[in-house]
């Protein structure tokens, strides 16, 4: 089971209106997909990415993940445990702490979850000479190109070994080199049975997926599979 979003609903107040940002969103996502939302800015893309990872609950409709509601009778701590044992984010801006080196960054969210030291360093050690920095492994974010560092983050992603990566414009601020290999290691990482959801503007990287939900103010105006 994957998920399960039905009649969702996101207003925000701007100026003392309220803004639809998602209207009536319903849609299933299985287990195993790699799925690209794309749409204009500001159509609800990350809205709807935000909201199927649980960061941000819906004004009204369900969300299941693996057919229990995300949102429902669950407070934040109860999320953040989802989140910890199932998903793995990507954001177009890094987030890398810049005092720690690259292995170091790796190793933060499984130092969060109680693994020892030793697996720490032997799973950010393969993560990231995976992603092409084994011989970067010391270096701290400011001596590491950009693409480089969207590397680090992306091993940083797979450290607990999350069953669901879900990416925002993981390629946003990368020249189409770098952005190409980042789109490879996200294709390898789905041919590995995980569930990718990716938000992007960009159509060569749209194309990659198997699946591709476009979005228009608030609406999913089409539904389209590869394959």
């Amino acid at each position: 089971m994957g998920f399960a979003l039905t009649d969702v609903h996101k207003n925000y107040r701007r100026r003392g209106s309220s803004v639809a940002a998602l209207d009536g969103v319903s849609l299933s996502i299985a287990a195993g997909e790699f799925v690209a939302v794309v749409g204009p800015s500001g159509c609800g893309k990350s809205t709807l990415l935000q909201i199927v990872g649980g960061l941000l609950a819906p004004s009204s409709g369900s969300v299941s993940f693996r057919g229990d509601d995300l949102y429902a009778r669950r407070s934040a701590d109860d999320r953040a445990a989802v989140r910890r044992a199932n998903m793995g984010f990507v954001f177009q801006t890094f987030n890398l702490v810049p005092y720690l080196s690259a292995m170091e960054n790796v190793q933060l969210p499984m130092a969060i979850t109680g693994l020892t030291e030793a697996v720490q360093s032997e799973r950010a050690s393969a993560l990231l000479t995976r992603m092409g920095l084994g011989d970067r492994l010391d270096h701290r974010p400011g001596e590491l190109s950009i693409g480089q560092q969207q590397r680090v983050a992306l091993a940083r992603t797979l450290a607990n070994e999350p069953t669901v990566i879900l990416a925002d414009e993981p390629t946003g601020n990368l020249d189409p080199e770098t952005g190409s290999a980042i789109l490879d290691m996200l294709a390898s990482i789905h041919s590995e049975g995980r569930t990718v959801v990716m938000v992007t503007h960009d159509p060569q990287a749209a194309r990659r997926a198997k699946r591709t939900l476009r979005l228009d103010r608030g609406r999913i105006m089409s539904d389209e599979r590869v394959g």
